[in-house]
């Protein structure tokens, strides 16, 4: 590894300490409201049923994001931000499951 690209991933490792430290605020920040999740649903054009068979996830669990009782955290949130920013990198790993179709697994 060149000495350049390691500095910069040990300033990047402290930069994310200071951030969750709270001594420094991130550059930018991925909000997921109930709002910003039907939209990501909107850019696949997927029904509740089949956007939450494609994520892995219950319906339920899915229409509590989209009417803002629950929100999603962790990994479901990562999820949600590759989704929102790169489908194409969703689709190549999962397709959507088709009405009447069986979930794999």
């Amino acid at each position: 590894m060149k000495v350049e690209m390691f500095d910069e991933l040990v300033e990047s490792i402290r930069e994310a300490g200071a951030i969750r430290r709270g001594q420094r605020s991130p550059s930018r920040a991925f909000v997921v409201d109930s709002a910003s999740i039907r939209q990501i649903r909107s850019i696949y054009d997927l029904t509740q049923k089949q956007f939450a068979a494609m994520l892995g996830i219950s319906v339920g669990t899915l229409r509590n994001w989209e009417q803002g009782r629950r929100t999603p955290e962790g990994p479901a949130r990562v999820l949600l931000q590759i989704a929102a920013s790169h489908p194409e990198a969703i689709l190549d790993v999962v397709r959507p499951i088709k009405e009447g179709e069986s979930v794999p697994g």
